[in-house]
């Protein structure tokens, strides 16, 4: 699955198009490297987010191309804040 789409998905980010924005804007990596939009994710990947001046790190812990509310948290593992 693509990264934009997996933010969206998973509900880190509200819009595929904001996610896509943050990807561009180097706000967002993917196992250590600036991560694309277009990247893909698969399990077990590590993903840091930067909101200002805090920073979100979680784990990949499920892939599902749609997710309730409920279930989109299981979809990942926060390790730091």
């Amino acid at each position: 699955m693509r990264l934009d789409k997996y933010l969206k998905v998973s509900r880190l980010i509200k819009r595929r198009t904001v996610a896509k924005e943050a990807c561009e804007g180097k706000k967002v990596s993917l196992n250590g490297k600036s991560a694309k939009p277009g990247s893909e994710v698969k399990i077990g990947d590590i993903i840091e987010i930067a909101y200002g001046e805090r920073k979100l790190k979680l784990e990949i812990v499920a892939i599902n191309e749609k997710a309730l509310k409920d279930e989109a948290k299981d979809m990942y593992r926060i390790l730091d804040t």
